[in-house]
């Protein structure tokens, strides 16, 4: 049977060896069906993240309310008595942050190197630099805001927050290298640190809480361009849908809580925090709300991504391509195709084999 040619207007060819137009029309688009899927979800919530992303810069960065809220959250924590003990009280904390996020990326090489995924270790480690590259590019060349301090003096403060993408990267990356069966609970383990190092940056004062969300939606875009990139490229297949909920179940259940809960208490906060005056002296209770408000809205975000994150990979085999069909039979040997077994098609080997 004679094959038609769309690029030449639907004119007729000669068949080439080995190809058969109801295979390429059939089993061709089913085997590619859910990649084009997972690339198209995974890019659309890449864009998603980004414009999220170009939000939080707008609304914190650039407009004065948004950097006096900023500001107040940051000088609350001082007056938020229990944030400003905790912190007095544990000054090792800040050596303990920094030790985990230099074994979380080891933790991250190692994993994948164990398991002998090196190609989606190298991606990983890979996604994890851009983000914090980015995140570099975006505080040396974007507009930065500045924290006010005690005695009038002002520290220079990143957007985004390199520790908050540094450390959401990792947790982001974990689902490449860590088997399927556990993704959820490593990945919801590793969101949930995420958060804490985040929430710790505001309290010490490093960062605004709008520098920690915007790390978040940084990683997660990244990751979320990975993902869609191995997508393109044939890397994923369906998974299992057994098991892995409920075994991911204690850490995506306070995931989903801390993202609801402080996404709600933020929000609402937020309208009681955004009428500071412009100048000082500020009530005390009101510097305390917003710094509450500001933990509130940055945990659930980062909460919230991570949630993002394991809904679009979830029944998604990260591990290697999908698995081939093998093509035989007298279909082979009608097309012209070698017959050594090595085409993929959704027939089976049985030679008596017909279609009615």
């Amino acid at each position: 049977m004679a094959s038609y040619d769309r690029r030449t207007g639907g004119s007729r060819r000669p068949p080439r060896a080995g190809e058969t137009w109801w295979y390429a029309a059939v089993a061709g688009e089913a085997a590619g069906s859910f990649s084009t899927r997972i690339r198209t979800r995974t890019r659309r919530a890449c864009l998603g993240a980004v414009l999220l992303l170009t939000l939080v810069y707008a609304g914190l960065v650039l407009t004065a309310t948004g950097r006096r809220w900023g500001d107040a959250a940051v000088t609350g924590r001082r007056a938020d008595t229990r944030v400003a003990d905790f912190v007095r009280d544990h000054p090792s904390l800040a050596g303990a942050a920094t030790l985990s996020l230099v074994l979380a990326c080891l933790l991250l090489v190692a994993v994948g190197a164990l398991r002998r995924r090196y190609a989606l270790t190298g991606a990983a480690a890979a996604a994890v630099a851009v983000s914090v590259a980015l995140a570099g590019l975006l505080q040396r060349f974007a507009p930065r805001p500045r924290l006010a301090e005690g005695a009038g003096a002002l520290a220079p403060s990143g957007f985004p927050s390199a520790t908050a993408t540094l450390a959401f990267g990792v947790a982001f990356a974990l689902p490449l290298v860590v088997p399927r069966r556990s993704r959820e609970l490593v990945t919801g383990a590793a969101t949930l640190w995420a958060v804490v190092l985040g929430a710790y940056s505001v309290a010490t004062g490093d960062h605004r809480p709008g520098d920690v969300i915007a790390g978040a939606f940084l990683a997660l875009a990244v990751q979320c361009g990975l993902i869609a990139l191995l997508a393109r490229r044939g890397r994923v297949r369906p998974g299992t849908r057994r098991g892995t909920a409920l075994r991911g179940l204690p850490a995506t259940l306070p995931l989903a809580l801390l993202a609801a809960g402080g996404l709600a208490a933020g929000f609402l906060l937020l309208g009681e925090t955004l009428g500071l005056p412009a100048t000082a002296p500020y009530d005390p209770d009101e510097l305390r709300l917003a710094h509450r408000c500001g933990q509130a809205l940055a945990a659930g975000a980062g909460a919230a991504a991570g949630l993002a994150l394991l809904v679009l990979v979830r029944h998604v085999d990260l591990d290697g391509g999908p698995a081939p069909y093998r093509l035989g039979g007298p279909f082979v040997e009608d097309s012209g195709a070698p017959d050594q077994g090595e085409l993929v098609g959704p027939f089976t080997e049985n030679r008596d084999h017909e279609i009615s």
